[in-house]
């Protein structure tokens, strides 16, 4: 390395893939740093710095080369064969150990073992692999992929092919070589088999194989998780509950209306198109062998961060993300999220939310490695500030609406832009069932003719939703 690029070098924060030491006087944490590098995206250790970044150099550099290189092949399984390097700077040596993301991962120190001895790399430090993240890295050298894996136990009668046929609608027929396609099934000792991807899709009862697979949502008071307002639990198909967290978003966000002649455009105090983008990212990324927490969703006065268990895979960094490199985790939901729909470009979603970001004048969303895994935070043009007291639960909440007589505006305010179901409303409404205030407030906007049914041939269809007509958009537009 010349002096500039070791210079630039030195101004450069500890990372997932840097680290600086003073000298090889404590081996033991400079070589789980090496294992961890090894077993995440590679990087680079400069031993010779103190910790203001000032270069002291090595005393004998040629013995601390040699030494280096011994610690690592009497304390590293399997071999680890790292870049060393020596280079100047103001006439102070340094040594460099470069470590490249490796294909024979995962790495250990072979004193505690390979069920102790795995780390991996966590913002700038190391973090001891749980058997989790070791089985991870195992299925990644293997080329196995976990929701392309088989549940032997199950058949097609797991799945709720039926919710499956009404997301597809017409894009889709889900017969047998569609769902080989997919991967929705695979052959598995002569007969058809649904995947993890399948299950955690589609299944009848997903959450008995994969406890954590659920959506966590809540809404906090000020900007930390001190005082919580409101939370709900998300449990739909994945697909569906993409849906079902915007809900809950747009519950606690507001909207104001522009118009231009008829044409009215809503602008909401929430980035709802960045936070689709970042919720489906993590539908997608979540690493669903993981156990212990579910995916959340938490709604702050001035940011919205949504969280997925699963730490990045090996060879990723934050900045590939940034830059729009992607490493699918579970192709097989990817793909149906694709087909469906809810992804537009392989790989373009976290590159889309950061430019969106740029041309709303947002301050820069961040992205973290956390203990469980990646947490997005989109922040917000101005504070959302919730009002109101603490709800005592959600039917009082219902109760105290339908007696300020403001439950009719309350769902034509709903039912714009889109089309809701009776459940949606019921949902959204923070009702538990469709009460008696419920039922009046549908059938007096029926009657006025603020809104109307989507399939009016088919009133008690299940697939019935109510949608807002030209006159209730003009009515909702006075009122808001």
């Amino acid at each position: 390395m010349t002096d500039n690029s070791t210079s630039a070098l030195l101004q450069q924060p500890e990372s997932k893939t840097l680290e600086f030491k003073r000298d090889l006087s404590s081996p033991q944490p400079l070589l789980k740093t090496l294992v961890a590098f090894a077993n995440s995206a590679g990087g680079r250790l400069v031993i010779g710095v103190t910790d203001d970044r000032t270069a002291v150099g090595v005393a004998d550099p040629l013995a601390e080369e040699e030494r280096i290189c011994n610690l690592i092949a009497d304390s590293i399984a399997p071999g680890l064969v790292p870049n060393v390097e020596l280079t100047s700077i103001n006439d102070q040596t340094l040594l460099i150990v470069e470590v490249f993301p490796s294909n024979v991962r995962p790495h250990y120190l072979k004193k505690q073992g390979p069920e102790q001895g795995v780390y991996i790399r966590l913002g700038s430090t190391n973090r001891q692999a749980d058997p989790a993240l070791i089985a991870e890295l195992h299925r990644g050298t293997k080329g196995i992929i976990f929701d392309e894996m088989p549940m032997p136990g199950l058949s097609v009668d797991d799945l709720d092919l039926v919710a499956a046929a009404e997301l597809f609608g017409s894009k889709q027929t889900l017969d047998e070589k569609t769902l080989l396609t997919l991967k929705l099934l695979r052959p598995e000792q002569g007969r058809l088999v649904p995947t993890h991807g399948a299950i955690l899709l589609f299944g009848k009862d997903r959450e008995i194989h994969f406890p954590d697979a659920w959506i966590q949502c809540g809404r906090f008071r000020g900007t930390d998780k001190v005082d919580i307002f409101d939370q709900i639990e998300i449990h739909d198909h994945l697909p569906r509950a993409v849906d079902a967290i915007e809900m809950f978003l747009k519950k606690h966000a507001f909207k104001s209306a522009e118009f231009s002649g008829m044409r009215r455009k809503d602008i909401w105090s929430i980035p709802l198109t960045m936070l689709r983008e970042a919720i489906v990212n993590a539908l997608v990324h979540s690493d669903y062998s993981h156990r212990g927490t579910p995916i959340r969703v938490a709604f702050f006065n001035d940011r919205i961060d949504i969280e997925s268990p699963g730490l990045l895979l090996p060879g990723m960094t934050i900045e590939d993300m940034k830059s729009g490199a992607s490493r699918i985790r579970n192709p097989v939901i990817a793909r149906v999220f694709r087909e469906l729909g809810l992804i537009e470009q392989w790989g373009s979603g976290v590159k889309r939310i950061f430019a969106e970001a740029t041309k709303q004048g947002l301050p820069e969303p961040l992205i973290t490695e956390i203990v469980t895994g990646v947490r997005f935070t989109i922040y917000l043009r101005e504070p959302v500030v919730v009002e109101g007291p603490e709800p005592a639960g959600l039917e009082q909440r219902a109760q105290s609406r339908a007696q300020s007589g403001a439950q009719s505006e309350r769902i034509l305010a709903l039912l714009d832009p889109e089309p809701l179901s009776a459940n949606e409303l019921v949902a959204l409404l923070g009702l538990k069932s469709k009460t008696g205030a419920f039922k009046r407030a549908i059938k007096e906007l029926l009657e006025a003719e603020l809104i109307e049914y989507t399939l009016p041939d088919a009133v008690q269809s299940r697939l019935q939703k109510y949608r807002v007509t030209e006159k209730g958009i003009l009515e909702s537009g006075k009122n808001g």
